[in-house]
C-alpha cells in the first residue's frame, strides 16, 4: 500500500514540476528526491536490485536525450515529466547504495 501511495506522489510531483506556477524555486525537485529515497527504502530489495537499476538507467537515458521533445505541442511537457521521474529514480539509487554499504559493514 505504501509503495502505491509513494508512486502516485512521485507521478503527481513529476507532473507538477513542469507547471511553473506549481513549482516555485524548484521545490518539486526536492520533493522528488525525498520521495525517491522513501520509495527505495520500502519497495526495493537492495541485495537484488539489478532489474530495477537497469530501468533507472533506461529512464535516465531517455530523459537525458529529450526523446519525447519531438512530439508536437506536448513533447516538451512529457519530457519534463520523464525528467522528474528520473530524478526520483536516481535518488532511489542513492538509498540502494547506502543500504548495501551498510549491510556490508554490518556483515
Amino acid at each position: 500500500m505504501a509503495t502505491r501511495v509513494i508512486t502516485g506522489l512521485i507521478l503527481l510531483a513529476a507532473i507538477l514540476s513542469v507547471v511553473p506556477a506549481a513549482n516555485p524555486g524548484g521545490a518539486m525537485g526536492i520533493l522528488l528526491v525525498l520521495l525517491g529515497l522513501a520509495y527505495a527504502s520500502v519497495a526495493i530489495d537492495p541485495e537484488d536490485a539489478t532489474a530495477y537499476l537497469v530501468v533507472v538507467l533506461a529512464v535516465g537515458a531517455a530523459a537525458g536525450s529529450d526523446v519525447l521533445n519531438a512530439i508536437p505541442a506536448v513533447g516538451m511537457y512529457l519530457d519534463g515529466i520523464l525528467g522528474g521521474l528520473s530524478t526520483a529514480l536516481y535518488a532511489s539509487v542513492a538509498t540502494i547504495a547506502a543500504v548495501r554499504v551498510t549491510n556490508r559493514i554490518k556483515g
